[in-house]
């Protein structure tokens, strides 16, 4: 894809949202990020979207989506429930229901304030932990809702869809930014930056993926 147009980023400044930053600002002219307070388990995600937006010169606002936590309680709104994975089919404690579905559609209405017809956003069907609203699909029937609503063309990207951790630290690496991701950015559900407490759900998915990756990378060079 060439540059072109403007694009505004939903960004949580974490490994994800930080690539796909990387992966807007070479593909797009103008890049503007978005980021959704809603009272998360860690404010300090906040503050790093703050720190990374302002190291790369981005524009960037911060939303209050605080009515989120009041009527999702879950283990991202709420210090008192445990982070942990889902058995039998549940969905993780971590979900927040409607969470991608508001921060889409209230980044698609500031794109349409700042003249941005492309909405990027880090969501991923192969590690996705079983999220509804990280589906290809949902985002899919989501676009054209939010072009019906506003009688707009927006194009919702999501260049990590079909990539798991290895192929997104891989995709970092090529954009340049591998030490940045790894370094700045904050996944971990404890609030530990970096390579994070290397204990919760997130922490092991992303290690997990940078070993491969680090792995794979090893063996290339020796070959």
């Amino acid at each position: 894809m060439e540059k072109n147009n403007k694009a505004v980023v939903v960004f949580s400044g974490g490994q994800d949202s930080t690539t796909c930053l990387f992966w807007a600002m070479k593909h797009f002219d103008e890049v503007e990020a978005v980021t959704f307070h809603y009272n998360q388990r860690h404010a300090e995600e906040v503050e790093v979207a703050k720190e990374i937006t302002n190291d790369l010169g981005i524009k960037h606002e911060i939303l209050d989506m605080s009515l989120l936590s009041q009527l999702t309680p879950n283990a991202l709104t709420r210090n008192d429930i445990e982070v942990k994975e889902g058995e039998d089919g549940a969905l993780p404690s971590t979900f927040v229901p409607g969470r991608n579905l508001l921060f889409l559609s209230f980044a698609a209405v500031m794109a349409k304030q700042v003249n941005a017809k492309h909405v990027i956003t880090g969501v991923c069907e192969t590690d996705f932990s079983g999220y509804p609203d990280c589906r290809d699909v949902f985002i899919k029937s989501l676009n054209v809702t939010l072009n019906l609503s506003m009688d707009e063309q927006f194009v919702l990207h999501t260049p990590l869809m079909w990539l798991d951790k290895k192929e997104t630290w891989a995709l970092a690496d090529e954009l340049g930014a591998f030490d940045f991701v790894r370094e700045k950015t904050l996944t971990c559900y404890n609030g530990v930056r970096g390579d994070g407490c290397g204990e919760c759900p997130a922490c092991k998915l992303r290690k997990n993926g940078l070993d491969q990756y680090l792995a794979e990378q090893k063996g290339a060079q020796r070959s």
